[in-house]
């Protein structure tokens, strides 16, 4: 699996040419160019590091890494900015950035810095937790936690459970899930995600506006 970025930064010219000079470096990378589009993830953050642009609109890039340190409190991240006073890079590293960069800023250091970092960070486990009801999913421990009872998931079941709870909701096809969940979406593993939907039922029984509700033979919602 390619190490996927997340470069948030308003500059239109400078995003789409460090975009592609890290995709040419071998990086899958999503861009963003204002932090509104970050409230896209709010319980799972699909990235291997983050890139932040201190001066972005709406809210700054520290105060918008403040808010991602709150939810996942070991994911890393480097702020590249244009700002070059002390005071605001002693700043970006009490946040907890990873790296401070200043622009205009070579794209090959750039990528040298990604790589150290990435290295460092590689055994850290990023306990993302998710809210579902009265429930706390944690889908990298594979644990369900309830306060009347835990559950140890399988990895299916985890991935299963987290596949629906991204669109929760909304109807998921069974084709979409046994694509995404078995990655054959043939007569066999259909019945067996039938088998495993109930088992996440079973899970979910100490919260009743927690529902995994099916349309028959088009696919499962789940809401909250």
């Amino acid at each position: 699996m390619n190490t996927k970025l997340l470069l948030i930064e308003d500059d239109a010219d400078f995003g789409f040419m460090l975009q592609h000079y890290l995709q040419l470096s071998g990086y899958e990378v999503d861009w963003m160019q204002s932090p509104a589009e970050f409230s896209l993830y709010e319980n799972t953050l699909p990235y291997d590091l983050l890139i932040i642009d201190v001066m972005l609109p709406i809210k700054s890039g520290f105060t918008l890494a403040q808010e991602i340190k709150e939810r996942f409190p070991e994911f890393p991240f480097i702020f590249l900015t244009a700002k070059e006073q002390k005071i605001d890079k002693l700043t970006g590293l009490k946040i907890g950035a990873d790296d401070y960069i200043t622009k205009p800023c070579d794209p090959e250091e750039l990528v040298l810095r990604i790589q150290n970092i990435l290295k460092r960070n590689k055994k850290k486990e990023f306990t993302i937790s998710i809210t579902l009801g009265s429930y706390q999913f944690f889908p990298q421990r594979l644990i369900l936690s309830h306060p009347l009872e835990q559950f140890k998931l399988t990895e299916r079941e985890a991935k299963l459970l987290l596949f629906l709870s991204k669109r929760s909701g909304s109807l998921v096809t069974r084709e979409e899930i046994l694509q995404e969940v078995w990655g054959n979406s043939d007569f066999f593993n259909g019945r067996s995600m039938d088998v495993f939907i109930t088992r996440l039922r079973k899970y979910l029984k100490h919260d009743i506006s927690l529902q995994i509700t099916s349309s028959r033979g088009v696919g499962f919602t789940i809401s909250f």
